[in-house]
């Protein structure tokens, strides 16, 4: 076998995968291990429009952080083989590697954390890098305020009326940090239309000679009106002639009809 053909084909093989844009992920924060099972819908909606995503546990058994241990997804998706890395970044260097952070259910204690600004668990910390990062961070506005594990020990599903009152106040405070609340229904149809909106927008590249293309600078010493018929449409209104061009009666005619506007650049 030709080693410099097989040297090709790899480089070859390594430009094409760097040139393939790197589709978005997300990270979804969980009370618990099982929490992901109400939302599996999400997920392929997720897939289907080629989006990634990790998921992050936060309940006594698979908590995604145990001390200085991290339990993190060896790939995107639900239901992945889960691997124990000690030199794991801290939750708040966690946002760095996402583009997007989705809480699907929020209590009262870490959405005061949150709207507060201060840190000192998992999600408020993630949230506050997510936030001075400029990444996106979506919390479901249907969230009880009552974390899963407070409601299996208290069998109780709901805050009290006062409580109720703060925590709509602090869901508040969190949208004019920047937060967007979504329902169950939005929770991926938000992040789907701002990647979608995000990836309109970087694929227009406005072209940086526009003014040129405005304004073209003939390299002919007489304008006709035949070359002013011929180059109209590139024209876009004006046209920038140098002070020694000679301009023809009929192509001023024409250009006076044309409404584009003859303009003398000091050099020529």
């Amino acid at each position: 076998m030709d080693v410099r053909q097989l040297v090709q084909d790899i480089a070859r093989e390594m430009l094409s995968l760097s040139a393939k844009p790197k589709p978005p992920k997300l990270l979804f924060i969980f009370c618990d291990s099982r929490a992901h099972e109400a939302y599996s819908d999400h997920f392929i909606r997720l897939d289907n429009h080629g989006i990634d995503y990790d998921l992050v546990f936060l309940d006594g058994i698979t908590s995604a952080w145990i001390g200085m241990h991290k339990l993190e997804s060896t790939a995107s998706g639900a239901g992945k083989t889960i691997a124990v890395d000690e030199y794991a970044p801290a939750p708040l260097e966690l946002p760095k590697d996402y583009d997007g952070v989705v809480i699907p259910e929020i209590d009262l204690d870490n959405a005061s954390r949150i709207a507060s600004g201060l840190k000192g668990t998992v999600k408020s910390e993630i949230v506050f890098a997510a936030l001075l990062l400029n990444k996106p961070v979506w919390i479901g506005q249907a969230s009880p305020g009552v974390k899963r594990a407070d409601r299996q020990t208290l069998k109780v599903l709901n805050l009290t009326k006062g409580y109720t009152k703060l925590f709509l106040k602090y869901m508040a405070e969190l949208q004019e940090l920047g937060i967007t609340l979504v329902s169950d229904l939005e929770l991926t149809q938000e992040p789907i239309h701002y990647f979608q909106q995000k990836s309109t927008a970087a694929s227009f590249q406005p072209n940086q000679d526009v003014e040129s293309q405005q304004l073209p600078k003939p390299d002919v010493a007489l304008i006709t009106a035949d070359w002013v018929s011929a180059h109209e449409a590139k024209l876009g209104g004006s046209l920038e002639v140098g002070r020694n061009t000679i301009i023809s009666p009929l192509a001023k005619d024409l250009l006076r009809d044309r409404g584009i506007v003859l303009q003398y650049s000091d050099k020529g």
